[in-house]
């Protein structure tokens, strides 16, 4: 299902415009005519150069890619260690987010993420308000 309208009436979509959808459950990428997707704040195709992005929805399961266990973090994150980061393929995007619910100590020994399905979500950092994309396995996976 394709919006026909560009990404926000002729202007670009914002990173925390993406993250309220989101958070409301209307989740979307952007896509070129070519059919590249990419995510906000994107104002170019970046394989084609087109401008001409409109929005997509996005799919709501995705399949984590990549992973890491962070036990030591940069000064700014250092309290909300240990945490998984992970990389999950949604369709024709990728989005890097926090893993929540799984225990950051038990993967790699006896949980491993690589392809379990998740759901994006946006909540907010252990320490702060800041808001986060996180990533959280459904209930079909078998990690949590």
């Amino acid at each position: 299902m394709t919006d026909e309208h560009p990404a926000t009436d002729g202007q670009p979509a914002s990173y925390d415009e993406w993250l309220d959808a989101i958070d409301a459950g209307e989740g979307f990428y952007l896509e070129s005519p070519a059919g590249v997707g990419s995510l906000p704040p994107r104002r170019v195709c970046p394989e084609t150069g087109s401008t001409d992005l409109t929005r997509e929805p996005l799919p709501e399961i995705g399949t984590i890619d990549t992973y890491s266990v962070v036990h030591v973090a940069t000064p700014g994150f250092d309290a909300d260690a240990p945490y998984v980061s992970a990389i999950a393929s949604f369709g024709p995007v990728r989005i890097t987010g926090v893993v929540r619910g799984v225990d950051p100590d038990a993967v790699g020994d006896t949980t491993d993420l690589i392809g379990a399905e998740v759901r994006v979500t946006v909540e907010t950092r252990a320490t702060t308000d800041d808001r986060l994309v996180v990533l959280r396995p459904t209930d079909s996976s078998n990690d949590g």
